[in-house]
């Protein structure tokens, strides 16, 4: 029996980056994983999909490349080729995090585990103990009762991003990153895609502006949205598949080569020993304190199967905090209401923070900013000039309550916000902060000016 000092369930961006850092403090340390390292963020997930967004999005300038000035004769994409592009990205960066594991000296484990009392893992009939055992097992694609995935006509994300042929109608279910996101794709190849959601605005969780900003997008390329709207059943028995949904108006059938269920994530908590070890799971999350132990000593769990935001540097962020505490570092408790949130459809949202709908829920005194891309030469340089940068800020303390961005390459400009508000930076600071120019970025500090009515450009 081979004996560690941590042992990590899990090789997502969780689970390999908390290993390398248990790695890193010294800790003896092996990982587990039943399919490829870098997990469904790496495989199946963050990257491969970036990968194919970046595709839609040369296909989309070289079919508009007259605005520019350019003379492009037919621009055709081939799908096939598309699809190989992004599994070579994926392929790369799962190898890179094989030479992450070589160079810090930690086992990789593979096959399938499941945890033990008593401190153990069994991998496929083979034991190892360890003084630590961390859970990092992720998620996968929820699946609705009424939205049963069968894998070709009913898919999940994974099936969307490895399709044999494009569809030429699509109808996607739930507006959420994921959703958006593979929306934007199929339609900027051509096909013909619905959204149907069930809540009042698409990406439900952003501020409304932000939504309605990205409804206004999609619908101008031709995306049909349906929102208020509910798949309360499903045929595939024909040759493509027909929905039936329920909206204000009514029921109304769409017909579609493929529908992408897209309504959430299942943690892969079944069958991997929580109930013999004694685990504590309360709807479908591992239950842990604030430095990711469980309710067993030795046990401790992170990333989507824990109550936290189901996202990448989320679990990054928890397995480091997780196994610097184990080594007695001095550690604080993760914000959660810090974290950045992007999806990197066109254009793109981020956010952190609250929005304006939830400071005036919490009856705060706010000063709200807002400056449009259609004002910012870069944006009018670079063709990009949909979407704006909102901030709210406390009107008493100049707090940075939230902000929130819509448009080209927002999701490289939301760190500001995270970093100022981990610094606990007033709006009159960002405003003192020379921004360059000119630049996307110089937004930010145009959206606070006009909170505090000091805007220069509109």
């Amino acid at each position: 029996m081979s004996k560690y000092d941590i042992i990590v369930l899990g090789s997502g961006p969780g689970g390999y980056v908390t290993a390398i850092r248990a790695s890193q403090l010294g800790f003896k340390t092996a990982i587990v994983e039943k399919e490829s390292l870098g997990g469904v963020c790496l495989n199946w997930g963050c990257i491969p999909t970036k990968a194919l967004l970046k595709s839609a999005q040369v296909f989309e300038y070289l079919k508009h490349a007259e605005d520019y000035g350019l003379n492009v004769k037919e621009a055709s994409h081939n799908f096939d080729a598309v699809v190989k592009r992004s599994r070579g990205v994926a392929d790369g960066m799962s190898k890179g995090v094989q030479f992450l594991m070589k160079k810090n000296k930690i086992d990789v484990i593979n096959g399938y585990g499941k945890i033990k009392p008593g401190k153990k893992i069994d991998v496929d009939g083979t034991e190892y103990t360890a003084d630590h055992i961390i859970i990092a097992t992720g998620a996968r694609s929820r699946e609705l009762p009424s939205l049963p995935q069968d894998g070709k006509k009913v898919i999940g994300y994974r099936e969307a991003m490895s399709l044999p042929k494009q569809p030429k109608k699509m109808i996607v279910v739930g507006s959420g990153a994921i959703g958006v996101e593979f929306a934007y794709f199929y339609n900027s190849m051509g096909t013909e895609v619905t959204i149907v959601e069930y809540l009042p605005n698409i990406v439900p969780v952003e501020d409304e502006d932000v939504s309605k900003q990205v409804e206004r997008s999609f619908k101008k390329n031709g995306v049909k949205i349906m929102t208020s709207a509910e798949v309360t059943s499903v045929d595939t028995s024909g040759k493509g598949v027909k929905a039936t949904v329920k909206t204000k108006k009514g029921e109304e059938i769409l017909e579609a080569d493929i529908i992408l269920s897209a309504v959430g994530i299942k943690t892969n908590i079944e069958n991997i020993g929580l109930e013999d070890v004694g685990i504590v799971v309360d709807r479908d999350k591992i239950l842990v304190n604030d430095f990711y132990q469980t309710n067993i000593p030795g046990y401790y769990a992170i990333g989507d199967v824990t109550p936290g935001q189901a996202l990448a540097h989320v679990a990054s962020a928890e397995g480091i905090i997780c196994v610097e505490k184990i080594a007695n570092m001095h550690v604080e408790p993760l914000d959660y209401g810090n974290i950045p949130g992007c999806t990197y459809c066109t254009p793109e949202i981020a956010s952190v923070g609250l929005t304006e709908k939830a400071a005036k829920e919490k009856g705060l005194d706010i000063k709200v900013g807002k400056f449009p891309f259609s004002a910012s030469g870069k944006a009018s340089a670079g063709g990009n000039k949909e979407g704006f940068v909102k901030v709210i800020f406390d009107a008493k303390y100049g707090e940075w309550l939230g902000c929130h961005m819509v448009g080209a390459a927002v999701t490289d400009m939301i760190a500001e916000a995270v970093v100022a508000r981990k610094l606990e930076t007033t709006g009159h600071e960002i405003l003192k902060a020379v921004h360059p120019h000119p630049t996307m970025s110089e937004a930010v500090m145009e959206a606070v000016a006009d909170a505090y009515d000091e805007c220069i450009h509109i």
